[in-house]
């Protein structure tokens, strides 16, 4: 399972639209989830719009937070996601031998049998998410308690029976019209703590372009021999990154 979990503060001001963006991520099979994080006043009526329209047309949920809740927060929308998708499958499954049936009409027994399935395959699928993190201006007093909340997440997530894996990305990135890669596809979270010591915070809010450029990672890492075609600058070392990261 591959999902997208983007954490902004504010509405995108450049490039393609994030609706649209996310509404192609949902046709390549990848959800996208969206995390307002608030701290001083309210995001606004547009902010609240976009992030809620995002989350919809990527097909998976959205939730506007305090920073105090941003770790929790990040880990339950993950795993409802893993479990709406599993759940999705097997109703699809349900009304192959049912017609128009459901999984609710089920007799007890039996329906308590598939939960179980379900509950065992959100622990033991494997899964795949990309961090997409807003570091615009204004984002700057939120960077701490997103990098605990990467932190805690990644725990959790190290913790499943299945095979989990993390990348992470910032925006604006070099060319402040998409976003760069921090942290390719890993289960090892050591690495975290360090992502953020050189984040420079600046600039735009290019939310859109961010969304295409993370499909486009996931596209490309699928091809034979990609990662070893890919040049230094987007094996990350990116902007304000450390050099010669690796994972």
């Amino acid at each position: 399972m591959k999902q997208i979990l983007l954490i902004t503060d504010g509405c995108s001001n450049v490039g393609e639209s994030p609706v649209m963006a996310a509404a192609h991520a949902l046709q390549e099979g990848i959800t996208v989830n969206v995390v307002g994080v608030v701290d001083y006043g309210t995001i606004g009526e547009l902010g609240s719009r976009e992030i809620a329209d995002i989350a919809k047309a990527g097909g998976g949920i959205s939730r506007i937070v305090g920073t105090p809740q941003l770790a929790q927060t990040m880990q339950m929308m993950t795993r409802k996601t893993v479990v709406q998708t599993i759940q999705l499958a097997v109703n699809k499954e349900v009304k192959k031998i049912l017609g128009e049936g459901s999984l609710e009409e089920l007799p007890p027994l039996q329906r308590s049998q598939v939960v179980t399935v379900v509950d065992e395959l959100t622990e033991t699928s494997d899964l795949r998410i990309a961090l997409l993190i807003d570091t615009s201006a204004s984002m700057k007093p939120k960077l701490s308690a997103v990098e605990d909340a990467i932190r805690d997440l990644a725990l959790s997530l190290e913790a499943r029976g299945g095979k989990s894996e993390i990348a992470v990305f910032h925006f604006p990135g070099r060319l402040s019209d998409g976003a760069d890669l921090d942290m390719d596809w890993t289960s090892d979270v050591s690495g975290v703590r360090s992502l953020f010591s050189r984040l420079r915070m600046k600039g735009a809010t290019p939310t859109g372009p961010a969304i295409f450029r993370v499909l486009e990672h996931y596209r490309y890492d699928t091809l034979d021999g990609y990662r070893d075609r890919r040049p230094a600058e987007d094996q990350g070392e990116g902007e304000g990154m450390i050099g010669g990261y690796v994972v």
